[in-house]
């Protein structure tokens, strides 16, 4: 792409455009997973939504890759490209609270951070991920699993509407009632069909969680597999949970000699009455041995920011996920075996449950297809030094394999990576040829094709 191009581009849009050579090109070019280094020919940071359209409007008349980027957390890095264009978004990102209506009105380039920050003020809240620096945007188109998923649903359950600039630059609402087709598609589909440059959510009366992390001894790990499975299935809804096995870091509730050490963990998160949280949680201590634990009535928004740290920015990446239905002893064999060999400290094992609310929305619903699936399960490489890619990418893959067997085919898309392409109809499942017949609608030329991609019919 030649400079004058970019150049033109700069002179149609009123937000910030950057090119290879300029000041903070290097760092604008930069997302989450150090693994991805990528120059794209412009960087543009729009101010609004009609220089997003602008922006999508002149990369599709010129045929040149587009990547959008909201949080920048994207493992495969969707976020960036090599000669084309990135569109940042991580100047629009104001959010906007309507308590009376229980409604929440955030920019696309909104982290989870920005969006709690703004509803907690009203005591509001609605399922945001884990990781407070993750994107309102990516999180959500592909589903949105959080600490409030059993309770409220995923992320897309409780969008209300968006505004959408589609491959052409026009801008359209998609709700219920307004291209009901590209609102179906949008929950759950991924950024297949648009750039979303403001999501409405329905919020629920959520200030604090009751609850926070035990830490138990690692041969316990089964022991407390079992109590978790017991506890997601029929455990209240309010109980958000999950399990992980993981390095201990150096944090304050947890004996010094346990510092970098590998254990088993619960992840323990009550949206309801305290003192009937104080209930579920309490037999949780006694299923194994622990060796710490901090257990606290929290605001929300300290809660989804408790793990920041271990998913900093500039880590090497490479993840692996799937669905299961159930989580049977067998795999749970499967896990004791490859779990304690975790390699990195930033490295992790998560599994978490998407049951209850989740489970009463209807599998054509929305185009998150695996409404039957219990456990989303994660196996997230994350690791500081390059050098150790080969070790920690084949301890990763290497548990995927191991514990496959005994998943469904299918897996979370915002937890794959770039070599599981191959599985995206498998990941949409009878869903996949209705989102195929909504990308001809919306995007025939397949513009928005840097994500986990569904091509056109």
């Amino acid at each position: 792409m030649a400079k004058a191009m970019v150049g033109e581009l700069r002179d149609r849009v009123r937000g910030r455009v950057v090119e290879s050579g300029e000041d903070g090109y290097d760092d604008l070019r930069k997302v989450h997973n150090a693994m991805i280094d990528r120059h794209p020919a412009g960087i543009v940071r729009p101010e609004n939504v009609d220089d997003v359209a602008t922006t999508v409007r002149y990369a599709h008349e010129h045929g040149l890759d587009l990547a959008v980027r909201g949080g920048g957390h994207s493992v495969p890095g969707f976020g960036t490209c090599d000669d084309g264009i990135v569109l940042d978004l991580s100047s629009m990102r104001h959010v906007v609270v309507d308590p009376a209506n229980k409604i929440a009105r955030a920019d696309g380039g909104a982290t989870w951070g920005d969006f709690n920050t703004a509803t907690h003020e009203f005591g509001l809240a609605t399922t945001g991920g884990v990781i407070s620096t993750t994107g309102v945007g990516g999180l959500t188109l592909g589903g949105g699993i959080g600490y409030l998923s059993r309770g409220c649903g995923l992320s897309c359950d409780n969008v209300v509407s968006a505004e959408v600039v589609l491959a052409d630059g026009s801008i359209v609402r998609a709700s219920e009632s307004e291209n009901p087709d590209l609102f179906w598609a949008l929950r759950g589909g991924g950024g297949n069909f648009g750039v979303v440059t403001t999501f409405e959510f329905r919020l629920h009366p959520i200030a604090n969680l009751y609850g926070g992390p035990i830490v138990y001894e690692l041969d316990s790990g089964p022991d407390v597999m079992r109590a978790y499975r017991d506890a997601v299935e029929n455990a209240p809804e309010e109980l958000g949970i999950f399990f992980a096995y993981l390095i201990a870091p150096p944090l304050p509730f947890l004996p010094e000699s346990a510092h970098g050490k590998t254990f088993a963990a619960l992840m323990t998160a009550w949206s309801g009455d305290p003192s009937e949280g104080e209930k579920v949680i309490s037999p949780l201590l006694d299923v194994a041995p622990v060796v710490g634990k901090m257990i606290d009535t929290l605001p929300y928004p300290v809660v989804n920011s408790l793990f920041d740290e271990l998913v900093a920015a500039g880590m090497q990446g490479y993840w692996k996920a799937h669905f299961a239905t159930e989580l049977r002893d067998e795999a749970i064999a499967e896990h004791a075996r490859f779990g304690p060999d975790i390699p990195t400290m930033n490295c992790a094992m998560h599994i978490y449950p998407i049951n209850g609310a989740c489970h009463r929305v209807g599998s054509d619903d929305t185009a998150f297809a695996h409404r039957d699936a219990t456990y989303a399960t994660v196996i997230a490489g994350m690791w500081p030094d390059a050098a150790d890619n080969d070790k920690n990418t084949k301890w990763v893959r290497s548990y995927y394999d191991a514990t496959s067997p005994f998943a469904m085919e299918a897996g979370y898309v915002n937890f794959m990576s770039a070599d599981d392409a191959g599985r995206v109809e498998a990941n949409y499942g009878d869903n996949y040829s209705r989102l195929a017949d909504v990308k001809r609608a919306y995007d025939p030329d397949n513009v928005f094709h840097m994500n986990q991609n569904i091509k056109p019919h």
